[in-house]
């Protein structure tokens, strides 16, 4: 809620702001308005404004928003990295048996529900590891 109305009050800002811009730039090339310091320093002014509220709308809220989408991604390749770790040391614990592995694994599902599948593979790991000692 906080982003949204500071992206709508910036951008009525930056409307206003490139509208009069534009006016005094035109005003400034049909000669209706004279060029001395005063015009100068305002037309600077309302040129340093439009750009950073530009770079402030445009891309701060764009790399603001980034991390958290690239954060998802990470985190989805990350549990996708995990899972086929999980399942290659689990498969190499079987001594390449694969279809044992993915037996066992539907085992914990049936007896376990709705868990993350790498849970799943944690879990066959420990009973593994459980049953050896």
């Amino acid at each position: 809620m906080g982003n949204q109305v500071v992206i709508f009050v910036g951008t009525f800002i930056l409307l206003f702001t490139g509208l009069l811009l534009g006016y005094v730039l035109s005003q400034l090339v049909l000669g209706f308005l004279g060029f001395n310091l005063l015009t100068f320093l305002g037309t600077l002014s309302l040129i340093l404004i439009f750009g950073t509220l530009y770079y402030v709308l445009f891309w701060q809220l764009r790399r603001e928003q980034s991390p958290s989408l690239g954060g998802r991604i990470s985190s989805q390749l990350d549990e996708e990295v995990t899972d086929s770790y999980l399942k290659s040391r689990l498969i190499a614990r079987l001594s390449g048996d694969t279809v044992a592995a993915e037996r066992l694994i539907e085992q914990a599902k049936q007896n376990y529900p709705g868990m993350p599948e790498n849970w799943y593979c944690e879990r066959v790991l420990d009973d593994l590891d459980r049953d050896q000692r």
